[in-house]
């Protein structure tokens, strides 16, 4: 059965980007609730004993187990997320920050590519930074859609669920997209 990831954080150390209050609400209440789930639907079930990659790639587009795939990937999705978050984030250094300039002219460029994708993403997903096949690429996902389900290399990711930014920001995703981009991201 799956178990929630501890954070590598305390539940104030993103503040003032992102409070306790909202961590306590996406990570102790949604994620939580996505594992929950996910262990009660594969009970006894082939699934039960498989990763939650494998779960993902064994039950992507098939309505018969989208009960599973959404909370599988959601599950994966938020581990991901909040993997790659610590208050004292920024710029990637070295190889990849090279390899974003090569690809997209520039970190700017990036940066103002990546917030469109997520501003871009009609109602609740995903904007994602992923090396496809050699190339970084930006993409956004609706729900609980994962560059995993495809076999594609996510490297970061940003949940533009409203759970994960309205208490702190109400309505302005572009916001909080910034503040994750500009100081939060553990590349």
């Amino acid at each position: 059965m799956f178990e929630m990831i501890a954070l590598p954080y305390s539940m104030d150390a993103l503040d003032p980007y992102i409070s306790a209050t909202t961590m306590e609400y996406h990570y102790g209440k949604h994620y939580k609730t996505y594992v929950e789930n996910l262990n009660k639907l594969i009970k006894g079930t082939e699934f039960e004993n498989m990763g939650l990659e494998e779960i993902i790639q064994a039950t992507y587009g098939k309505p018969e187990y989208v009960g599973i795939f959404n909370n599988a990937a959601q599950a994966w999705n938020h581990e991901f997320f909040f993997k790659h978050l610590r208050a004292d984030g920024g710029e990637p250094k070295g190889e990849l920050k090279q390899k974003i300039e090569k690809d997209f002219g520039s970190y700017d460029n990036f940066k103002e590519e990546f917030k469109k994708a997520a501003l871009a993403q009609f109602g609740s997903g995903w904007a994602w930074l992923v090396d496809n096949n050699g190339k970084l690429e930006i993409i956004k996902t609706s729900n609980a859609d994962t560059p995993v389900a495809r076999k594609i290399k996510p490297l970061i990711t940003v949940d533009v669920w409203e759970h994960a930014y309205y208490l702190d920001y109400q309505n302005k995703r572009g916001d909080f997209v910034d503040a994750v981009m500009n100081h939060l991201l553990k590349w």
